[in-house]
C-alpha cells in the first residue's frame, strides 16, 4: 500500500505538487490546541489559472474515456479510501475538531459515495423520443460540461469532495476542487489516492486559497464551465452574480435551519438521543444540524427535561480522544456561537442547560458547551439564523396544523423531521414541508441508498445525491434526424 504523503504548501495541479506562484503560504490550526501543524498553499490568480488550464487540457481525453473504463478508476479510488481509513480519518478530524470516530465515519460515506458513482458512470443515458412520422428519428445525449469548479466549506470535506468530484468525473468532466483553507487536508488526501487509483494528470485538481482571492478567481474564470458551491447563502448569492458573467450554470447546495417536530405520540427514547446527536454531531457545525425543536405543548416539559440531561452528558475532547464532541472550528466561529449564547437569555429565551465556553475545556482549545434554550420565539435571531453551533432552540405547538406552519417558518428549506406514530400525519406534513428532504422517526436519511441531496428556498438547489447528481453535473443535447430514402436495392 503506497504512503498517503501530503506535502506542506502545495498545490496539486496537472498530477504534481507545486508550490503556490505569487501568495505563499496559509497555517492549518488544529482546533483543540489553537496552533498550527501543517500549511497549505495560499492560491492566486496565476495558480487559479494554471489549474483550470491544466483541466481543460485533460477534458477531452478524459470525457473520452469509455464509461467503462471511468467507473473502473473510480472504483479503485473508492478501494484506496477503504484502505487508508483511519489516514483518512484522522486528518478530517484533527483539521476539524470531531472526533475521530466521525471522521471515520466520514471515511466510510466518501468510499459509499465514490463507489455509487463508479457504478453508475456506465449507467447514464439519453433517450429515444416519438416522432410524427416513420421517417424521423429522435433522441438525446448527456454530455460533459467541461472544467467543473467545486468549491467546498470545512465541516466535511471528504463528504463534500466525493459528493461533488465523484459524479462529475463519472460523467467525463475535470474539476478544480477549492476546499476550505480551514479544514483541507483530506480534500488533498482524497485527491492524492484518486491519482494513485490511476486518474490522469490534470482531472481532479485541488488549490487552496482565500475565497476572496482563489474563490473569486475560479468562479469568475471564463474556461469554467459548471459551477458548484456548498457554504453560506449569501456566498452562494455572489457565487451566482460571478456565474452570470460567463453564464455558468450554478449548483447551490447553502444553508439550513432543521426542525425536529415531536408530537405527544412519538417514541421518545428513539427521538431524545437523535435530536441530541442532531445538534452535537460534529459540534453542531452542519448545515441540516436540528437546530430547531418543535415540540407538542402536551410533552414539552419532558421532552426538554430529557434532552437537557442527554445533553449535560455529552462528553467534549480533542479528536484522538474520540468522546462525543470537539470543538469548534476556529476562534471566529467560536466567537460567533458565543455572541448568539449571549444575546439569546437578552431576547427572552430561558436558558435550560449550557450556554458558554466549556468549562473544562483546554485552555487555548475552542469548546463550547452543548446549549438548550426554552421558550424561545419565532423572531429571534437563534430560531432565524443558522448558528452552526451545538445550540438547540425549542418552540411549543398545539395540534398538526400550527406544528406545520412553525416548521416551515423559516426561510431555509433543507432537511424537516418528523417524530410521530401516526403514519397519516407523518404522510401529511411530508407532503406540506417545504424542505428538499422529510425525515420520518429518524434524523437525515440514514437506511437509504442514493437519497437525494435536495433543497429549497434560501438552502439553495441541487440535485445532489444519488443517480440525478450526474444530470446535474451534464447537460442535454437533443438530436433529430430525417432519414432519407436509402439508395440500396431491396
Amino acid at each position: 500500500m503506497a504512503d498517503l504523503v501530503i506535502p506542506p504548501a502545495r498545490h496539486l495541479i496537472d498530477g504534481e505538487w507545486v508550490p503556490a506562484r505569487e501568495k505563499g503560504e496559509l497555517p492549518v490550526i488544529d482546533p483543540a490546541l489553537g496552533y498550527p501543524f501543517h500549511s497549505v498553499a495560499r492560491a492566486g490568480r496565476q495558480d487559479i489559472d494554471d489549474a483550470v488550464a491544466a483541466a481543460r487540457r485533460a477534458f477531452p481525453g478524459w470525457a473520452a474515456t469509455s464509461p467503462s473504463e471511468r467507473g473502473a478508476v473510480l472504483r479503485r479510488w473508492a478501494d484506496l479510501v477503504t484502505l487508508h481509513t483511519e489516514e483518512l480519518a484522522g486528518l478530517e478530524a484533527r483539521d476539524v475538531g470531531k472526533p475521530l470516530s466521525g471522521g471515520r465515519l466520514n471515511a466510510f460515506i466518501a468510499h459509499d459515495i465514490i463507489e455509487y458513482f463508479a457504478g453508475a458512470a456506465d449507467k447514464l443515458t439519453g433517450v429515444t423520443l416519438p416522432t410524427r412520422s416513420p421517417g424521423h428519428f429522435g433522441y438525446t445525449l448527456q454530455e460533459p460540461y467541461g472544467v467543473c469548479a467545486v468549491i467546498i466549506p470545512w465541516n466535511v470535506p471528504m463528504v463534500l469532495t466525493a459528493a461533488n468530484a465523484a459524479p462529475a468525473l463519472a460523467a467525463g468532466n475535470t474539476v478544480v476542487l477549492k476546499p476550505s483553507e480551514v479544514a483541507p487536508l483530506a480534500p488533498f488526501a482524497l485527491a492524492e489516492l484518486a491519482r494513485q487509483a490511476g486518474l490522469p494528470p490534470g482531472v481532479l485538481n485541488v488549490v487552496t486559497g482565500l475565497g476572496s482571492e482563489a474563490g473569486a478567481a475560479l468562479t469568475s474564470h471564463p474556461d469554467v464551465g459548471h459551477i458548484s458551491f456548498v457554504g453560506s447563502t449569501a456566498t452562494g448569492r455572489a457565487i451566482m452574480r460571478a456565474a452570470a458573467g460567463n453564464l455558468v450554470p450554478v449548483k447551490l447546495e447553502l444553508g439550513g435551519k432543521s426542525p425536529n417536530v415531536v408530537f405527544a405520540d412519538a417514541d421518545l427514547d428513539a427521538a431524545v438521543p437523535a435530536i441530541v446527536a442532531s445538534v452535537t454531531e460534529n459540534a453542531g457545525q452542519n448545515c441540516y444540524a436540528g437546530s430547531r425543536l418543535l415540540v407538542e405543548a402536551s410533552v414539552q416539559d419532558e421532552v426538554v427535561a430529557r434532552v437537557a440531561e442527554a445533553m449535560r452528558g455529552v462528553r467534549l475532547g480533542a479528536w484522538h480522544q474520540d468522546l462525543d464532541m470537539g470543538p469548534l472550528v476556529s476562534e471566529a466561529q467560536y466567537r460567533r456561537v458565543l455572541g448568539f449564547l449571549t444575546e439569546a437569555p437578552r431576547a427572552g429565551a430561558r436558558l435550560v442547560t449550557g450556554g458558554g465556553p466549556a468549562a473544562d475545556r483546554p485552555e487555548d482549545g475552542w469548546y463550547v458547551e452543548p446549549t438548550v434554550f426554552d421558550r424561545v420565539e419565532p423572531g429571534m435571531r437563534l430560531v432565524r439564523e443558522e448558528v452552526f453551533g451545538p445550540v438547540l432552540a425549542v418552540q411549543s405547538f398545539s395540534g398538526t396544523r400550527q406544528a406545520t406552519e412553525m416548521m416551515n417558518d423559516t426561510d431555509f428549506g433543507l432537511l424537516a423531521c418528523v417524530w410521530t406514530n401516526d403514519v397519516s400525519r407523518a404522510l401529511r406534513l411530508a407532503q406540506r414541508a417545504r424542505a428538499g428532504q422529510v425525515s420520518v422517526n429518524q434524523f437525515a436519511d440514514s437506511g437509504v441508498i442514493g437519497f437525494p441531496f435536495n433543497m429549497q428556498k434560501d438552502s439553495g438547489f441541487s440535485r445532489g445525491g444519488g443517480y440525478a447528481a450526474l444530470r446535474e453535473y451534464t447537460q442535454e443535447k437533443a438530436v433529430a434526424v430525417r432519414l432519407l430514402d436509402s439508395r440500396d436495392p431491396d
